[in-house]
């Protein structure tokens, strides 16, 4: 039996994959949590293989929840279930830990698979994601920038681009509001970045916000 911790911050949704899962005789979903707080306090009290995450959860970051709950328990299996297809997303989700990528718009048996093949320590994305990770052509100019970063700088930009004040930034990630300045310091280095405007601009042009 394959016991797993559902992480998502829309309660029908979380339903809806509690009914697909528990059709399963080797699947059970024995946790839910809407926040990585919550999915943090939940596998000290469960025995989890896998955790399904989404990335976008409300006052929250699935990147940042996946390095919790591994730093916790260093041998859960994760699995992201997001509506995100860009590659940036998939390369820090995979340098935070996770084994698997998965858009939401993936068949139900798919999603099944996945789930079981994480469990045994494999690697599996969707189709597209797998393209965008094996292709050269992804691999050049801007795409490269965004390599650069580690997943709580990413994280920081993503958020800094999307209107979350420094004060919501640090509550979000569980950091310090003057580790969020530092951090964005070395984003713009690292992305060779002066203005907030070109930062905006590089943030659109890939897919981390939209306009």
């Amino acid at each position: 039996m394959i016991r797993i911790l559902l992480l998502d911050d829309h309660a029908v949704v979380r339903a809806g994959y509690r009914q697909l899962i528990d059709t399963e005789p080797d699947l059970q979903v024995v946790a839910e949590a809407s926040t990585s707080a919550q999915a943090c306090e939940l596998i000290r009290q469960h025995t989890i293989d896998v955790a399904v995450v989404d990335l976008s959860l409300k006052g929250d970051s699935g990147l940042e929840a996946v390095r919790r709950l591994r730093e916790r328990q260093p041998g859960l299996r994760v699995l992201i279930f997001t509506m995100h297809a860009q590659e940036s997303y998939a390369l820090q989700a995979l340098r935070a830990g996770a084994l698997g990528y998965l858009t939401k718009d993936s068949d139900p048996e798919h999603m099944l698979d996945a789930v079981r093949q994480v469990a045994r320590g494999r690697r599996v994305f969707s189709g597209e994601i797998a393209q965008a990770l094996l292709s050269d052509a992804a691999r050049v100019g801007q795409g490269d920038l965004l390599d650069r970063l580690t997943p709580r700088e990413f994280d920081v930009l993503r958020l800094v681009t999307s209107g979350e004040s420094i004060g919501e930034i640090a509550q979000a990630l569980h950091i310090s509001e003057k580790t969020v300045f530092n951090t964005m310091s070395l984003v713009r280095q690292k992305l060779d970045v002066r203005s907030d405007f070109k930062l905006l601009r590089l943030a659109v042009e890939q897919g981390l916000v939209q306009l």
